[in-house]
């Protein structure tokens, strides 16, 4: 019973993080799951991956239309809570290394908030785990024409919304290396060099660090700010520890501060530029990548 349901705990983890976007919200969920399981009559059970996902995302559902009313409420711009993935070695096929990461992305999981619950879900279990529309139908208990209607409507949100150029890794990791040494060694001109001009900066430390209240747009403003940023924290800090992480499905920079978790930051590129930075800062939202 307990090697069936942890040999689908990552589907189950992967489907609640993409659901609800912070960690400790899909280990509960996870865990209520394995209730559900511990629970239930496995005799009557013939196909246990489709029966802990169907309980999964439910469970799911329900927390989601629970967290949406808090979430109204949150100081400043919401990201994702930062999830470390292993996607390089977990996942040796390359195209489906990359529908998973895209699917765990900042950026797609930020869209994501603007779905209704049920879009949510099925926008998931299709595009990142590839459930037929019969299964995801049985899931969420709805027909399968209005499950195909509610996975047009996801995908097309989705399309307008996620960035419109792809990220080469290759690239992002060249570019990362030069933003830090940028950053760390007071290089405005250096810095500013790297941003694009019409570059995006989405910050959250929900009101509890210093993070910008709105989303910042030109290479002016966001290299100004990060500069002064790296300025204080490097003046301020008596040990500061930058690591290379990939956290969803993306190598990001995380950044310690005398040893306790200051922020997260990825950054998006194309054409040999930076186009979107995405910095964690809530200290809530750092918890999980505390060793």
């Amino acid at each position: 019973m307990t090697d069936v349901f942890e040999e689908h705990r990552p589907v189950l983890m992967g489907v609640a993080y993409r659901m609800l976007g912070r960690v400790v919200d899909a280990e509960d969920v996870v865990q209520e799951a394995w209730l559900r399981w511990s629970e239930t009559d496995h005799d009557q059970v013939r196909e246990p991956r489709a029966f802990l996902v169907r309980v999964t995302t439910r469970l799911a559902i329900d927390r989601l239309r629970h967290l949406q009313s808090r979430r109204e409420a949150y100081v400043g711009p919401w990201l994702p809570e930062p999830y470390v993935t292993d996607l390089r070695s977990s996942v040796p096929d390359t195209a489906e290394r990359a529908v998973l990461a895209e699917s765990v992305s900042l950026a797609v999981l930020v869209v994501l908030e603007s779905l209704s619950p049920l879009e949510r879900a099925v926008f998931v279990l299709r595009e990142a785990f590839g459930f037929p529309f019969a299964e995801i139908a049985v899931t969420l208990d709805r027909g399968e024409a209005a499950v195909r209607q509610l996975a047009g409507r996801a995908r097309k949100h989705v399309d307008e919304g996620r960035p419109r150029y792809k990220v080469d890794p290759a690239e992002r990791r060249d570019l990362t290396e030069r933003f830090l040494a940028a950053a760390t060694e007071g290089d405005l001109d250096g810095l500013m060099s790297l941003l694009a001009p019409d570059v995006r900066l989405v910050g959250d430390a929900g009101g509890k660090s210093k993070a910008p209240l709105r989303v910042l747009e030109s290479a002016d403003k966001v290299g100004r700010f990060l500069h002064s940023t790296a300025g204080k924290v490097a003046r301020e800090a008596r040990e500061l520890e930058v690591r290379f992480l990939e956290v969803n499905g993306a190598e990001c920079l995380f950044i310690v501060v005398d040893g306790r978790p200051d922020s997260v930051f990825r950054l998006d590129v194309a054409d040999g530029l930076i186009q979107d930075v995405y910095i964690v800062r809530n200290p809530d939202k750092l918890v999980s990548l505390i060793p």
